[in-house]
């Protein structure tokens, strides 16, 4: 059953681009697709279009079902809809599935036009740079010239970042949520946790496991519960499973305790509809993207030519993506005279947060976005 501000039945569209795409490594794309949803309408001067970024594992269905009867909407269906914080009675709303991802757009699982068979360990290593650019080209593609805003939260945030940098003058306003200007060596070594975890599982054979007939499964499934393990608070964890016991002690190596069991469920969903090579390439953008590296790690001479406005958003749980790193932008921006906006909300859901229907960050957002269609 669709809700009343649902944004409704939604589908899935491809944009195909013939024209290479040199990446930031210097690789190039000879021809790619990248698919995308939309909500809402685009107005007569194109000048109400917001784009959404998607974090690490995060698709292009951001908002509506597939279905009347879709037991699961877009991602972020809680934030997007008529009468949402991110009215579609107001906003045209982009959703895309990155460069390399494995739901619909030219991946690793794709076919190599070169040889007709997968990419796999062959397609290359991508950066925020490269998906910021795509994205460019495909607002391009809808007529776009210019963005009422560019939203993100965690790695999406470091997409809106990136475009402020890239296309300062395509984007009026960006919303940076529950992100960081790079990753701290911790979370870059929880990345690299993950994928070790993945490329060690025999089942890999070097990226080329499409050819076997057989996924990584256990390596994925050991990424995600680590990733779940960072992306909730101790707060959270103790709330939702505390030391619960499944049916008591048996004194073995099986899920006893409710959180085993949940980190077990999570993993092996997450085995199931992820391919392992957009994973090992997702959180190597992740461990890339620091754009003070070329101004000599000074972050505000990095958004000296930013023009757009900002709005970010960190939350107090959050120990992945910690408020300190919001203010490290936010500082930055500051120092340029630029104009920002920061709240920092009191959440015990940890870096999930950004994701959930709290009150108060939603009322945030809707304030903020009733300023941008102004």
């Amino acid at each position: 059953m669709l809700e009343k501000n649902s944004v409704g039945i939604v589908a899935a569209q491809t944009a195909h681009f013939e024209q290479a795409l040199t990446l930031k490594s210097g690789a190039v794309l000879p021809q790619f697709d990248l698919v995308y949803e939309t909500y809402g309408k685009l107005n007569a001067d194109q000048s109400n279009a917001v784009l959404i970024c998607h974090a690490l594992s995060g698709t292009h269905h951001v908002a509506g079902k597939y279905s009347a009867d879709d037991k699961y909407p877009g991602w972020w269906d809680n934030l997007i809809g008529p009468g949402k914080p991110l009215d579609t009675n107001n906003f045209f709303v982009i959703g895309v599935n990155n460069l390399g991802g494995c739901h619909g757009s030219t991946g690793p699982s794709s076919i190599n036009p070169a040889n007709g068979q997968p990419w796999g360990a062959e397609f290359p290593v991508l950066t925020v740079e490269d998906w910021v650019a795509s994205q460019a080209m495909l607002a391009d593609y809808l007529g776009i010239k210019q963005l009422a805003a560019v939203v993100g939260g965690s790695l999406g945030g470091m997409q809106a970042l990136q475009w402020t940098l890239a296309y300062p003058e395509r984007v009026r306003h960006a919303l940076v949520i529950a992100s960081a200007p790079n990753l701290t060596a911790q979370n870059m070594a929880f990345n690299e946790v993950a994928r070790q975890a993945i490329i060690t599982d025999p089942e890999f054979h070097g990226g080329d496991y499409y050819a076997h007939g057989v996924v990584p499964r256990r390596g994925l499934r050991i990424a995600r519960m680590l990733g779940h393990i960072t992306y909730l608070s101790d707060d959270a964890m103790g709330a939702k499973f505390g030391r619960k016991l499944k049916d008591g002690i048996r004194y073995s190596f099986d899920a006893e305790f409710e959180m085993e069991s949940y980190l077990r469920y999570q993993g092996d969903k997450f085995a199931g509809e992820f391919d392992a090579n957009t994973y090992l390439r997702m959180t190597r953008a992740l461990d890339y993207y620091d754009p003070a590296l070329a101004f000599d790690n000074d972050l505000s001479a990095a958004l000296k030519t930013v023009q757009a406005s900002f709005l970010v958003v960190s939350f107090t749980s959050d120990w992945r993506f910690s408020p300190a790193r919001s203010r490290e932008i936010v500082k930055a921006l500051l120092d340029n005279e630029r104009t920002v906006s920061y709240a920092e909300v009191t959440a015990a859901h940890g870096h999930d947060a950004f994701l959930m229907p709290d009150a108060h960050y939603h009322a945030i957002l809707r304030t903020y976005l009733d300023k941008v269609r102004v």
